[in-house]
């Protein structure tokens, strides 16, 4: 890799700057397992792309975010919560996908003016301190509830393929237990985001052309009815669910720790340089914002489109049928009837693999981000330097075979894929008021004046954070009466 490194940075000494760029990309793609990608070198500074289309090409870390999201959240829990309810719940639906990405936005820009990673930023908070502060140890307790949600998914995936092969579920779950340690042991980020990308893409897409199918049949959807989904009504049962879905749908609590450190790897950071107040700076600062903020909406129109279409399906075929994906065994078949009704029965085979797809996207970009904050989270307790990425590249290895085994082995416990995901998300849920108060903290206290955002960026971080703190003590005051 080192020779292949040099090779690349000679020939880019030769060429035009055009091809010295190119090659500079080679060149970190080549060097991933030597090159600290936490660090601020002057040599990666870069001035940002202009225009919309150089712009778009350097987005990157919305799409593996997406590939989280589009998976538990929305092929199960988005499903159920429809199956449930109806279309009662639309509002929250929408709620979910539109509020979020501010407090998203606020973490990373946080990251990118400073070239600090999210948990750095959020130890920053006052409050209790046991080697660090009590939001990095809120995450920890969010991650060890999430296992289950992730032990979902394996469990998810092993259905489809017991379903294909006949194959014991059980057994598919260890043998896919193996094959996400060989993919994220061995790969960086080009190969999640390249992965990510493709998967996103394809199943939502499929999904979108089931719930345009679904709008051409008035016995499972009118526009009067969906009308009656955004009233700001509340289900008289299944509000477990709906507070489970806000958690997770849309940004959830997870995917905003996981965000700033795609950004990093992706090279944001780097690329606008260590603060030096100088007006260079501040313009490649905010330039590069501007590439995340573009990343943001682009992710947020697909797992828009993608946790719409899900609910619209759940609401409308399997709620009108009565059909219910909790049951033991029940979840593949049943979900699986939402393509089936709309496109018929030689949609099957595209059902299995997309929900695959979609299922397993989620251990492997979830995995490969939790791993990457747990190993962050060691540096902070003084495990290692911050400039030893050798010993960051080895926690987070360390973490993957925690994350991914523990993850696995929930399920062989539990083996109920739609409470194990609910779980999950209400952990999600009770974690977001936490990230809201701490992503104000930084807006105010901690971020670079140079950097700070307008009026507009700032009143809709507000927004987001008294939306998201409203709606859990709301839950809280409704568990608790």
């Amino acid at each position: 890799m080192a020779v292949a490194g040099r090779r690349c940075t000679l020939i880019c000494s030769l060429n035009s700057n055009d091809s010295a760029k190119r090659c500079d990309s080679l060149t970190r793609v080549s060097d991933t397992a030597t090159k600290d990608l936490y660090a601020l070198d002057p040599a990666d500074i870069q001035d940002p792309p202009k225009g919309f289309w150089p712009t778009l090409r350097r987005i990157g870390p919305g799409m593996i975010l997406s590939a989280s999201i589009v998976g538990s959240g929305e092929l199960i829990a988005t499903t159920q919560l429809g199956a449930e309810v109806g279309y009662v719940c639309l509002w929250i639906i929408i709620l979910s996908c539109f509020i979020k990405p501010a407090i998203q936005a606020e973490i990373g820009r946080y990251s990118i003016a400073t070239g600090e990673t999210g948990l750095a930023g959020f130890n920053r908070v006052p409050g209790p301190r046991v080697g660090v502060n009590w939001i990095v140890w809120g995450w920890v307790a969010m991650i060890t509830m999430t296992r289950f949600q992730i032990g979902a998914m394996f469990g998810g995936v092993g259905q489809v393929l017991h379903q294909i092969f006949g194959i014991p579920v059980n057994l598919w779950v260890v043998v896919l237990l193996g094959v996400t340690l060989l993919l994220l042991l061995g790969g960086g980020y080009e190969r999640i985001e390249g992965l990510a990308t493709i998967k996103v893409g394809l199943f939502t897409m499929l999904t979108f052309m089931c719930a345009l199918l679904l709008m051409r049949r008035p016995d499972n959807f009118n526009w009067a009815t969906v009308s009656e989904g955004l009233k700001f009504n509340l289900p008289p049962n299944g509000f477990t669910t709906a507070v489970s879905v806000f958690g997770i749908t849309g940004v959830g609590a997870a995917e905003l720790f996981m965000y700033p450190y795609w950004c990093v790897e992706k090279g944001y950071a780097r690329y606008a340089g260590k603060r030096d107040d100088s007006p260079g700076w501040r313009q490649r600062a905010f330039g590069w914002v501007g590439v995340m903020q573009l990343d943001i909406v682009a992710s947020m129109v697909i797992y828009t489109v993608a946790t719409l279409a899900f609910y619209l399906l759940g609401a409308g075929i399997l709620h009108k049928q009565g059909l219910n994906p909790a049951e033991k065994g029940n979840m593949i078949p049943v979900l699986s009837r939402m393509y089936t009704e709309t496109l018929g029965d030689w949609s099957l085979p595209l059902f299995y693999v997309g929900a695959i797809a979609t299922l397993y996207g989620t251990i492997f970009a979830a995995t490969a981000a939790e791993s990457r904050v747990a190993a962050d989270m060691c540096r902070l307790l003084g495990k290692f330097e911050a400039n030893d990425y050798q010993a960051r590249l080895r926690y987070r290895r360390k973490f993957v075979w925690i994350l991914t085994c523990v993850s696995a082995g929930m399920y062989l416990l539990v083996q109920s894929p739609v409470n194990m995901v609910k779980a999950g998300g209400v952990a999600q849920a009770m974690m977001l008021p936490v990230i809201a108060i701490g992503a104000l903290y930084l807006r105010h206290k901690e971020l670079p004046a140079e950097a700070r955002p307008g009026n507009l960026a700032t009143i809709g971080l507000w927004a987001a954070a008294i939306t998201t703190i409203s709606m859990m003590l709301y839950y809280v005051y409704l568990t608790i009466s």
